[in-house]
C-alpha cells in the first residue's frame, strides 16, 4: 500500500502541487485577516478538494449539531444551502460515519433531485466526506459532484486525494469555532472583550494610531441596579435583559461601529468615523429605547434604565486610558441619578 501512487502521472502530481501550493498561500494571507467572515478560506478549501479529485462541483457543508442543521459554508454553481442533518446524502454520512460514493444518485433515497429539477443541472456522481476535528468528532463534510473525465469517482483513488482537503478543512473549520468562542460571547451573540482589544489592533488600527485624524468614539454603559433584576426575577431573567440590551446596541451602533459586551452588565460601543457629538446621540437613542420599551422576563414585563459614559478616542492615550475615560464619565452618570449619558 506504501508505493500506491495518488496521482496517474507526473504532470497531474506537479498540477496538484501547484494548486495546493496557491490555496496555501491564500489561506495564509487569510489567517492574519481578523475579519468575521472566513468565506474565502472556505472557499479555497473547497476549490482545493474539487481540483485535487478532478470534479465539476464541490461543497463543504458545516454541521450544527445544536440545531440540528446542515449548512454550505462553501459551494460550486449555487447559493447557500441549510438543511436538516438527518437529510440528504450528507446528513447520511455524517449519520453513518462513513465516505459515500454513488455514481448512480437518483437511485438514492436520500438523494434529493428536486435542485437539479429546478436548475437543469444533470448529478451523475457524488462523493461525500465527513469532515473530522482534531478530537475525531464530525464536525462538517465535503461533497464532490460529477467525476470529471470518467463514469464515476474511483472509492480509491479519489477517497485518498479529497482526505488531504478533508484534513486541512477540519482544521480551518476547528480553528474558525476556536476564533468564535474566543471573541463572541456566547449568551448575547455580540463580540466579547478579547474581540474588543482585536478589533482595535485591526479593524480600527488606522483610527487609533498616533496623529490620525480619523474620529473614533467609544461609550461604555451598564444596566442601572442590575443586581436588583436578578434578585427580583431570577437569573434567568436577568439574562434576558442583558441579551435585549445587546440587541437595542446593536440596532444603533452596528451601522458606524461595534458593540461588545465588557462583562458582567457593562457594555462598550465602539464608533468609527464619530465624533463626541454622534457618540452621545448614539447612546441617548440606546438609553431611550431601553427605557421605553419594557422586556417580556418569561412572562413578566420588565423595565430597565441604562447609565452611559462617553469619549472621544485620543490617539496619545493607551487604549487603558481611554477606557478609563469612559468609564470615569459612566461614574459621573450614576453619581448624577442614573439613567443618563454623560460625555
Amino acid at each position: 500500500m506504501a508505493d500506491e501512487k495518488i496521482f496517474s502521472n507526473e504532470s497531474e502530481y506537479k498540477d496538484m502541487l501547484e494548486s495546493i501550493y496557491s490555496i496555501g498561500e491564500t489561506l495564509y494571507a487569510q489567517m492574519g485577516n481578523d475579519s468575521d467572515d472566513h468565506l474565502i478560506v472556505f472557499k479555497s478549501l473547497t476549490e482545493l478538494g474539487r481540483n485535487l479529485v478532478g470534479a465539476d462541483r464541490a461543497s463543504f457543508w458545516k454541521w450544527d449539531k445544536k440545531d440540528h442543521k446542515l449548512w454550505t459554508a462553501s459551494a460550486t454553481g449555487v447559493d447557500k444551502i441549510v438543511i436538516p442533518d438527518d437529510k440528504g446524502l450528507v446528513g447520511k454520512a455524517l449519520k453513518e460515519k462513513r465516505v459515500i460514493i454513488t455514481n448512480d444518485p437518483y437511485s438514492e433515497p436520500e438523494f434529493n433531485s428536486e435542485v437539479d429539477k429546478q436548475t437543469g443541472y444533470l448529478t451523475m456522481s457524488v462523493l461525500v466526506m465527513p469532515v473530522a476535528d482534531i478530537s475525531g468528532d464530525y464536525i462538517g463534510a465535503f461533497q464532490i459532484i460529477n467525476k470529471l473525465g470518467a463514469s464515476g469517482f474511483d472509492p480509491k483513488e479519489d477517497i485518498r486525494k479529497l482526505s488531504l482537503a478533508a484534513f486541512v478543512c477540519g482544521m480551518a473549520l476547528e480553528s474558525e469555532t476556536f476564533y468564535i468562542d474566543s471573541h463572541f460571547d456566547k449568551l448575547t451573540g455580540i463580540r466579547n472583550r478579547m474581540g474588543f482589544y482585536s478589533d482595535l489592533a485591526h479593524k480600527y488600527a488606522g483610527y487609533i494610531k498616533a496623529g490620525s485624524e480619523k474620529p473614533l468614539s467609544m461609550f461604555i454603559c451598564d444596566i442601572d441596579k442590575y443586581k436588583s433584576v436578578n434578585d427580583t426575577y431570577g437569573h434567568n431573567v436577568g439574562d434576558i435583559a442583558l441579551s435585549f440590551v445587546a440587541g437595542i446596541m446593536k440596532k444603533h451602533a452596528d451601522s458606524s461601529g461595534t458593540v461588545y459586551r465588557w462583562g458582567g452588565d457593562e457594555f462598550i460601543a465602539v464608533l468609527a468615523d464619530t465624533d463626541l457629538e454622534g457618540c452621545i446621540k448614539t447612546a441617548d437613542a440606546v438609553r431611550q429605547e431601553v427605557k421605553d420599551t419594557p422586556f417580556d422576563g418569561e412572562g413578566v414585563l420588565v423595565n430597565l434604565s441604562m447609565s452611559f459614559g462617553c469619549t472621544l478616542y485620543d490617539t496619545e492615550k493607551t487604549i487603558e486610558e481611554n477606557i478609563a475615560a469612559a468609564d470615569g464619565k459612566l461614574f459621573i452618570a450614576k453619581e448624577g441619578g442614573r439613567n443618563r449619558v454623560c460625555g
